[in-house]
Formats: C-alpha cells, structure tokens, sequence
C-alpha cells in the first residue's frame, strides 16, 4: 500500500495566514513562518499555501514569502495564487516552492496547464478545484477566496477533473466548498466519484473535524492525500498522534526525516 499524505493547508492573506467558513468570514491564524516550522516540525508531509486574494485582485503571489518559507522549511510545499504564465510559475519555483497550482486562472484559459506542464514536468502542476453541488450535479466557482468576486464559469467538475489530466495535470486537489470549514467530515461521495476518473494523485480538501474523518476519507474515497486546515490550525487534531491512530488502523503513513513525530 502506497503511504498517504497529510497535508496542512495554509491560507494567506496579506502575509498572514488565515482562514474561513465555506470561503467567508475569515479570521487571523498567525505567521506564515510560525506556522510552517510548526507543521515541520510535526511530521506534515508537505505544506499547500494559497494567497486567496491573488485571483480577485488580477495579481500574482508574492514570492518574498515563498523564499521565506523556502529558506526555513525542508519539506515539499505547493504555492498558489494568480500564477497565469510560466514566467511567473518559473519564479514561484525558482524560489523555492516544489509544486505550483493553479486553479482560476486554470478555468480561463485551459491551455495553461498544458503550458506549465510542458515546461516544468506534470509532477509540478497541480490543479486546484473548488466544487459545490447544485441542482445540476457538481459544479465549479472560480476567485473563491473573496466571496463578492465569486465567479460561476458554468463548468461541470467531472468534466473539468478529465480535461486537465489530458491537458497534463500531475495531481488534483479538489475542494468540496459545501464541507469547507465545518468540520463535518470529507464530501465522500464527490471525492469517490472523481477518484474514478483520476488517473493522478488525488487529495481531498474541506471538511476535516475528528481523526476518524480522515481515516474514511482514505477507507472510502481512496485518496492519496487529506488537506486540512482548522483542525491542525487550532490543535484540535496533532499530526504526529493523527499518523500513529491511521496506521494501527490499516492506513500507511509516511514517517518525516527530522521530524519529532514518535513511531510506536
């Protein structure tokens, strides 16, 4: 069995890290650094940032921070915000960030993927999708991170998963929106169904509460990693004791080098 991945989720907004209910009302979480060390630390097995605000206010992430984190940090970790070409995709990397992803500027101009993933390999894209489910099935919203520039691009979410893995995608993070922050548990029944058709690393975000969460997330949906963010934020949820509970019941996890994670 191929070892899963645990994976903080850090949102940022002016250089802070912060976070939301269902993308609203979002409140202070602390230091970008703080918090990357911390994770570190715990035995996360990578860290994904999102600048929010880079997509509604038509700009790219500032890779001060991303040099920052990279510098401090020896873990592999994913940027997002606002990178709509490679040349700034390239600068995302070159300092210091593993993996880029995209996600808005993705929906309007498809072809983006394609770009990135011949410039740089597909193990560096990743595809960020948020979903929400309507009359209509499952559908995707673009600019989600400031909800009075929510975008609807009328797209289908299982049509969207199979066209960025032909357009050469390496790995899709999909957000169920209805789940986001309420910690009732994964959308398992959206994640199962677009595990069907993903042929690439699938990770589950929005939803975590209790460790038992992540564990039917893995059992039912048969993903390769879980992001969470409130409950690793507040410490509700220790990464080192989430990986040791997973693992006495059937989940492989990976151990960190370096890390002060205890492997019983």
């Amino acid at each position: 069995m191929v070892a899963v991945r645990i994976i903080p989720c850090l949102d940022v907004r002016a250089g802070r890290v912060v976070k939301g209910v269902k993308f609203r009302d979002h409140v202070d979480m602390g230091d970008i650094i703080e918090r990357a060390r911390a994770y570190r630390d715990q035995g996360a097995d990578e860290l994904v940032f999102y600048d929010i605000t880079a997509s509604p206010e038509q700009r790219s992430v500032d890779v001060e921070w991303v040099e920052r984190v990279a510098a401090e940090i020896d873990i592999p970790f994913a940027v997002a915000g606002g990178i709509r070409d490679v040349e700034r995709a390239r600068a995302v990397l070159h300092a210091g960030a593993d993996k880029i992803s995209v996600n808005s500027p993705a929906l309007k101009r498809p072809q983006l993927v394609r770009e990135l993933a011949d410039t740089f390999g597909s193990q560096c894209v990743v595809i960020g999708i948020d979903s929400i489910r309507d009359r209509n099935g499952y559908r995707l919203r673009a600019n989600t991170g400031d909800p009075g520039n929510m975008i609807d691009p009328d797209l289908d979410t299982r049509a969207w998963v199979e066209q960025v893995q032909q357009l050469g995608a390496g790995e899709i993070v999909l957000n169920c929106m209805d789940a986001d922050g309420v910690r009732t548990g994964y959308d398992i029944e959206q994640l199962a169904e677009m595990r069907a058709i993903c042929d690439v690393p699938l990770i589950a975000s929005g939803g975590a509460g209790r460790r038992e969460h992540f564990l039917e997330v893995f059992e039912q949906a048969d993903v390769d990693g879980a992001l969470a963010a409130t409950v690793f934020h507040s410490g509700q949820i220790a990464i080192p004791a989430l990986k040791d509970w997973l693992r006495a019941n059937g989940v492989e996890t990976r151990v960190q080098a370096g890390s002060t994670q205890v492997v019983q």
